[in-house]
């Protein structure tokens, strides 16, 4: 990197970028830094911590009050724009301050899905809220945000743009390996040795159980701890029939969805005509529910291993009725590979924003539906001149992860839901 980009404290060859990351929980923004470098045509990512800021109550009381299926003004998206993007500047500077010792040189941003438009099996827009020019000006770095429209510009479903990432660093396993995100909604990319990956969104991950919790809880609870609350329930047939009959399952990949379809009205919709039920028999359906729906879609796919990661990751409960489900194919986490799975998907963001500025694609056609792979995003310059490097002659062909390096922090934390 020259120019725009610093380079103290850090070996020549490698970038230290911040990956920002908050999912459809909605719960908290993930940081996550890392050294990236080239290595012929290997991408190097060495992991130096995560950082987590959960939402200020306010602020995600009004997320909450304007997410779909409700209804919103272009005064509160206004609103919530800056707000968001100021609160993924916070957390950008304390990773800068905390993981890089006030290095890093590029922040990519996710920023705050809202929406995706989706009809028919088809995307026509989604929308990340976050302004990047809070977190320009408060990191004084150049940023790199809003990088699902490109893909969807092209005809793809915009996500899931990780699949990228998960198709570099999973090349080469045997059998055919499969990454398992498990955030409010849950993703799988697969990928086989001898055709082109697919990645598709399964369903629910921990959407419908976050929902369940706040509505039985009158809002005092945001999820389900450890799973307790489902540990102690039986799952309901009936409900569980029903809300198996969802048209989105048996739809063909690639395919995406949002907490647009799975909220809870949807729920509430599922309920009416079971008759009541406990809270505890809920969610022990709803788990049962996101581990059918991963399980049938991993079969479907003929996947032989899959590692997971994101927030379900830490419900044990979830975990073990997912290998239930799966039957002998084994379930491991990220962490047993060397990338935290509670930062994975920060660090996926951080290694798209350094594609990026190269001028190299960070998407796989066959995965997201798309035309053509794309460079993605729109580039928001820091308090110094922005020069890019020349842009690189290949793309990677795959991702190797690497120890800490002497200095590197690691952080805790990590969005639950």
């Amino acid at each position: 990197m020259t120019g725009g980009f610093r380079r103290r404290g850090r070996r020549p060859d490698a970038t230290r970028v911040i990956g920002l990351m908050s999912g459809t929980s909605c719960d908290a923004i993930d940081a996550a830094a890392a050294e990236l470098r080239f290595d012929g045509d290997t991408l190097v990512l060495t992991p130096l911590g995560m950082v987590s800021d959960r939402y200020p109550d306010e602020l995600r009381e009004a997320l909450a009050a304007a997410l779909p299926p409700a209804a919103t003004t272009l005064a509160e998206v206004c609103r919530l724009d800056t707000l968001i993007g100021r609160a993924f500047a916070g957390v950008a500077v304390r990773a800068d301050a905390d993981l890089c010792g006030g290095r890093a040189e590029l922040v990519v941003s996710h920023g705050q899905t809202v929406y995706h438009w989706a009809e028919n099996g088809r995307v026509h827009g989604t929308l990340q809220l976050g302004r990047s020019a809070w977190i320009a000006e408060a990191t004084g770095c150049p940023v790199v945000s809003d990088l699902r429209a490109r893909d969807v510009a092209a005809g793809g479903q915009g996500a899931p743009l990780v699949s990228i990432v998960d198709t570099l660093w999973l090349r080469g396993r045997p059998g055919v390996p499969a990454a398992l995100n498990l955030g409010g909604i849950a993703n799988l990319t697969v990928v086989p040795p001898d055709r082109d990956p697919v990645a598709f969104d399964t369903g629910p991950g921990n959407a419908l159980l976050d929902a369940a919790v706040r509505h039985f809880s009158n809002g005092r609870k945001e999820f389900d701890e450890d799973g307790a609350t489902a540990a102690r329930g039986r799952v309901d047939p009936a409900l569980l029939h029903r809300l198996l009959d969802e048209p989105y399952y048996a739809r063909p990949a690639p395919k995406t969805t949002g907490r647009e379809l799975f909220h809870l009205p949807y729920l509430r919709a599922a309920l009416a005509g079971c008759g009541p039920l406990a809270a505890e028999d809920v969610l022990a359906t709803l788990t049962r529910l996101t581990a059918r729906t991963v399980a049938d879609a991993v079969r479907a796919v003929g996947a032989t291993e899959v590692v997971a990661s994101g927030g379900g990751t830490r419900n044990p409960v979830l975990l073990d009725t997912i290998r239930a489900e799966l039957g002998g194919v084994p379930l491991c986490t990220s962490d047993d590979l060397g990338l935290p799975s509670a930062a994975k998907e920060a660090y996926a963001f951080a290694v798209l924003g350094l594609l990026t500025v190269h001028g190299l694609a960070g998407t796989v056609p066959s995965c997201t539906g798309a035309r053509r792979a794309a460079v993605l995003g729109s580039i928001t310059p820091g308090r110094r001149p922005l020069t890019l490097p020349e842009p690189r002659a290949g793309a990677p062909v795959r991702l190797r992860i690497t120890g800490a390096p002497g200095g590197g922090g690691q952080g805790g934390g990590g969005s639950a839901g």
